[in-house]
């Protein structure tokens, strides 16, 4: 969990689409990495409701950065 950052499941509910523009709920965790940034292990995480799962997936995919995709609430487990 990101305590540092103030997320709880408490305030799963407040966690927002990544999308330019988008305010909605957040549905899913799209874990990420640049491999020439990136150790093997990092996973950066953008968030995504379930209008925009595809676009920003296909995103990171076209970029070979994308590595899984889970629910929001699962977002911090390990993949």
């Amino acid at each position: 969990m990101c305590q540092g950052w103030g997320v709880t499941e408490e305030s799963i509910d407040e966690l927002q689409c990544s999308a330019k523009g988008c305010r909605a709920d957040a549905v899913w965790a799209l874990r990420w990495n640049n491999p020439k940034i990136h150790t093997p292990d990092r996973r950066k995480i953008w968030l995504a409701c379930d209008d925009h799962r595809e676009s920003l997936s296909a995103f990171l995919d076209r970029r070979d950065f994308l590595r899984d995709v889970v629910p929001v609430a699962e977002r911090d487990l390990p993949a």
